[in-house]
């Protein structure tokens, strides 16, 4: 008959590698599970950025949308890329609307950096 010193040696050297593996197979588990808890992390649409606005822009030519002219504004905006809408393109460069402004536009925006766009209005004949 063996020894019970011979029997709580081999219990708990098994008892000890399921708990190890029971904590790797957890582990994995929890880590798996907070890779996938990430949401939208990765799917939220951005607009590239170009290294220097367009000349055109610089020099305060318009844009011509939608039949017409839309003057750059010596300010910005900040938005996030999810609240902009791409509504068309100029030479280009591409010409954004805020996702809530409706037809007609009182603004248009290009992308100045994260975040930041740049305003366009059209001018009225005063």
């Amino acid at each position: 008959m063996p020894d019970n010193h011979f029997i709580t040696n081999l219990l708990n050297k098994r008892f000890g590698r399921i708990l190890s593996l029971l904590s790797l197979v957890f582990g994995l588990w929890s880590v798996a599970g907070c890779q996938n808890a990430g949401g939208n992390v990765g799917q939220v649409h951005s607009y590239s950025i170009a290294a220097i606005e367009a000349k055109w822009i610089r020099d305060g030519e318009p844009a011509d949308f939608e039949d017409e002219l839309w003057y750059p504004v010596d300010n910005i905006e900040i938005f996030l890329d999810s609240e902009m809408s791409l509504s068309g393109e100029y030479q280009g460069v591409q010409l954004f609307t805020d996702k809530v402004d409706v037809r007609p536009f009182d603004r248009l925006y290009t992308k100045f950096g994260r975040n930041k766009f740049r305003i366009f209005e059209k001018r009225t004949s005063e």
